[in-house]
């Protein structure tokens, strides 16, 4: 006759891990802003910020309107990479762009 024997194993305690953010979330946020200048028209800008961002027509006039009125307007803001994307694309378009940290 076979007997069993029960066998108690270790129970291990759980795992307490320390919640790391990664360099991308430690990094927000960036903010894209659009500056004004004298040579684009309003329309030509509206069309760039559809087509740069997605926005629909009536946001896109929205910023530009801000950019025109304001001198500068905050199209985006998130991770830096990014932010440097947008800028480089708009910088194509020919329009001043930046980023800046948001404090």
């Amino acid at each position: 006759m076979h007997t069993s024997q029960l066998t108690t194993g270790a129970i291990e305690s759980p795992a307490i891990t320390e919640e790391t953010k990664s360099k991308e979330a430690l990094d927000l946020p960036w903010q894209v802003v659009v500056h004004n200048d004298p040579v684009n028209l309003m329309t030509y800008v509206t069309m760039v910020f559809q087509r740069v961002f997605g926005y629909p027509k009536e946001k896109a006039e929205l910023h530009m309107l801000e950019v025109h009125r304001n001198g500068r307007s905050i199209l985006w803001s998130g991770v830096r990479e990014r932010a440097e994307l947008f800028v480089q694309q708009l910088h194509g378009y020919l329009l001043l762009a930046t980023i800046e940290r948001v404090n």
